[in-house]
């Protein structure tokens, strides 16, 4: 496959990843063999307890291709893609994206985010629920969750795309020197809508992807915190002083 920027890396944020690891970065390793190009950086904090560090330093000792990212100040989820963004502008990269570990995310889309950003766009957003993606054995309750949640979103923040809560996302180099200087309102998952809104007005497209939730429970914390932040965007954005990331 010939890829018109092929500087492209992909980042991780690594948390207890221990026994799921060889199966993610045996699919990682076939995606990059084929396209004879990527890099990988998995970024790891105290939240690991078990010994995915340990995995992640011993797997960048053998292939160049990973870099570990040891960064124990992480506050929170948000710290750790944003650790990682920073890592992957510090190395020159002009195509960047994210992914979940634990095969949540399927490695064998990287190819369908790289064609998007590879045709002009500069934001490409996962997307279960549009033709060709799906919640693969999902339980109901994280089905209607993520649903409702992109409808609610949608309707609150005046944004139109059918997937507001997927993780799974790609940029040119020049959206991520953008959001990198933002101070995010959210701590949590909402973070993933958040971006998205903030990116409304960017060239983007939607990429079908298969999500395999991890779990069918979500965190009421990250629930509450979620709704907390929708009420302050819908009301900044209705009193028109949201401050959007464009390229200029």
């Amino acid at each position: 496959m010939s890829l018109l920027k092929d500087n492209w890396c992909v980042i991780i944020p690594m948390a207890n990843e221990g026994s799921g690891f060889q199966p993610l970065v045996s699919r990682l390793k076939a995606i990059m063999d084929r396209l004879e190009s990527g890099k990988v950086y998995m970024v790891v904090d105290t939240v690991s307890v078990d010994d995915t560090r340990r995995q992640c330093e011993r797997l960048s000792n053998e292939d160049k291709r990973f870099t570990t990212v040891w960064a124990p100040e992480n506050r929170n989820v948000v710290d750790a893609y944003l650790r990682g963004y920073k890592e992957a502008l510090g190395h020159n990269h002009e195509l960047i994206i994210e992914m979940d570990a634990g095969l949540s995310h399927d490695p064998y889309a990287l190819p369908m985010f790289l064609r998007v950003l590879n045709e002009g766009n500069e934001c490409a957003f996962g997307s279960r629920f549009i033709n060709g993606g799906s919640m693969v054995g999902s339980h109901f309750r994280r089905r209607f969750l993520s649903k409702a949640g992109s409808v609610l979103a949608n309707f609150c923040l005046g944004t139109k795309l059918w997937d507001m809560t997927s993780g799974y996302q790609g940029f040119s180099r020049e959206i991520v020197e953008r959001f990198v200087k933002v101070q995010f309102l959210s701590t949590g998952h909402f973070y993933q809508t958040e971006l998205r809104f903030l990116l409304k007005h960017t060239r983007y497209k939607e990429v079908p992807i298969h999500y395999k939730a991890p779990s069918p429970n979500v965190n009421i914390n990250s629930i509450l915190n979620s709704l907390k932040c929708l009420i302050y965007y819908a009301i900044m954005r209705l009193l028109n002083r949201v401050d959007y990331l464009r390229i200029t």
